[in-house]
């Protein structure tokens, strides 16, 4: 990592970023400016350093790893404290990493069966308890930046006002707690908003789409995690006009 003395303009944060979205994600910030360093969070930490190892092949030596697990109280606690000596201050947090279940002929993410119940409390542990603690922790370093984001990796599938229209092609797809974890995440983007307003902070929750990733098993009607990126780096190079409290993919802006 680098010193606070030599701290880079920006720095980027991102959960669950050794693969899928989250690795096309670092690439992407990384490529596009050298004055970002991006902070590769990995709950293995081989996984972290192989992220780091593949984007230097591609050049982009703007870029560390941070083991993180974000079902875990004293490694979010220990990425923070990483975070703060080295830099002093977090400029954007994206918060990508996520799990699934659904019914088995539809999507199966390796996890095992099990009750709705432990669905449930696993999925929530990954894609609410974890954004929400991390942002948390995060927040003092967040507030600290002179233009503070946030990123909330979130679906279209947690939109209250898709489920209940007919027309729309996700009305009746089960998916039962991923579906309730991002209606839930939406509503931390939105509060973040009015957490991080005094410091002119921006929060914002996106639906990168169907994306070909090992959440959903690399299904092959799915995008590129480069494309399904796209919309996250988005949200997360705004500028102090910026939109704040939204819900978007590529296509505009998505009802909640």
């Amino acid at each position: 990592m680098a010193s606070r003395a030599s701290s880079p303009a920006t720095i980027v944060f991102i959960s669950g970023a050794n693969s899928g979205i989250g690795l096309a994600t670092a690439k992407l910030l990384a490529s596009r400016d050298s004055s970002y360093h991006v902070l590769i969070g990995s709950r293995e930490d081989a996984n972290g350093a192989a992220a780091v190892a593949e984007l230097a092949k591609e050049g982009l030596t703007n870029a560390s790893h941070i083991q993180l697990d974000v079902t875990s109280e004293s490694s979010i606690a220990a990425a923070a404290e990483a975070i703060a000596l080295t830099y002093g201050r977090l400029d954007v947090l994206i918060n990508n990493a996520g799990i699934m279940f659904g019914e088995p002929s539809i999507i199966e993410a390796g996890r095992g069966g099990g009750t709705l119940r432990q669905q449930f409390r696993e999925t929530f542990e990954v894609n609410v308890f974890g954004a929400a603690c991390l942002s948390n922790a995060m927040l003092p370093l967040l507030k600290k930046s002179t233009l503070p984001r946030v990123v909330f990796v979130s679906s279209e599938l947690g939109s209250m006002t898709a489920a209940t229209d007919r027309a729309n092609p996700t009305h009746q797809l089960p998916l039962l707690s991923y579906r309730t974890s991002k209606a839930a995440l939406n509503m931390l983007a939105v509060t973040y908003s009015m957490l991080l307003e005094e410091n002119q902070g921006k929060s914002n929750a996106v639906c990168p789409g169907l994306v070909k990733s090992k959440l959903n098993q690399f299904n092959s009607i799915g995008s590129t995690p480069e494309a399904g990126a796209e919309i996250v780096v988005n949200m997360a190079t705004l500028g102090k006009d910026g939109p704040t409290a939204t819900f978007s993919n590529l296509g505009g802006s998505l009802a909640w």
